[in-house]
């Protein structure tokens, strides 16, 4: 007998799900029974018995595809996470409105593009399975707490954590449950490119530890763990939450160490 919170048996999306952040969580979903698929640009790197599906968060009709593709396989989808996403750094001196407008695309309007057609299919799971049907969005700590060099990244995730707010309120009613995590620094291959770009990358890191008052980076399946439980009945009375998993950066102000 499958356990009321279990998340076994439930069909789930991931999108970013071939690395970082969300190959951690697909790969986590997998472990505790989820059926799961990957949406990514490049699914080389798909967990192991995920369903891997190409597609670019900025095409609605590959996003559409994929969404009915991914329903269609597992007989329903109750679980959408939108984690793809890119990165930006500079003032707003520094980023062009082309850059602008394609941060945007994929942070913002790629998650937009994933509900509108997962809609559909959570709305007839939702029916089934009370508590279970969820999208959980990957926003960040940028969206609460002013950081250096990152003005246009902060301005995506910001719009990230408002649109989690008011699909929440549009949903929560069809038994639909709308939250996201806001990750500190995440020990990710974005920041470790970032890493390798610096004049002296052992400083950076150490530096990027520091500002967390746990003194080290997030782990991706840190992360993942936390997206796990929202995606999960578990949480069925949580719906509207920002979860830091940050080290504490939100929230603590300790004292720097002797």
């Amino acid at each position: 007998m499958t356990d009321a919170h279990d998340i076994a048996g439930l069909g789930a999306l991931v999108t970013g799900g071939a690395s970082g952040i969300g190959a951690a969580v697909a790969r986590l979903l997998t472990a505790r029974g989820a059926r799961v698929a990957v949406l990514d640009r490049d699914t080389t790197g798909a967990p192991d018995g995920t369903l891997a599906l190409t597609a670019d968060v900025t095409d609605d009709d590959a996003v559409r595809r994929a969404v009915d593709r991914a329903a269609a396989a597992f007989g329903g989808l109750h679980t959408v996470v939108s984690n793809a996403g890119i990165g930006a750094v500079g003032t707003v001196a520094d980023n062009d409105d082309g850059e602008w407008r394609h941060v945007l695309d994929v942070n913002l309007l790629g998650m937009v593009r994933v509900a509108r057609h997962a809609l559909p299919h959570l709305r007839t799971a939702a029916a089934d399975r009370p508590g279970a049907v969820s999208i959980t969005h990957t926003c960040s700590i940028a969206a609460t707490a002013g950081l250096p060099q990152r003005a246009l990244y902060s301005a995506s995730k910001g719009a990230v954590l408002a649109l989690t707010l008011a699909m929440a309120a549009d949903h929560v009613r069809e038994g639909i449950r709308v939250n996201c995590v806001n990750p500190g620094t995440a020990d990710t291959p974005w920041i470790g490119r970032l890493l390798d770009e610096a004049d002296d990358p052992a400083a950076e890191r150490a530096a990027l530890a520091a500002r967390q008052p746990t003194g080290r980076l997030v782990s991706p399946d840190e992360v993942a763990a936390a997206i796990a439980y929202l995606a999960s009945p578990a949480a069925a009375a949580v719906t509207g939450t920002a979860l830091a998993v940050d080290g504490g950066m939100q929230g603590l102000r300790v004292r720097p160490p002797a």
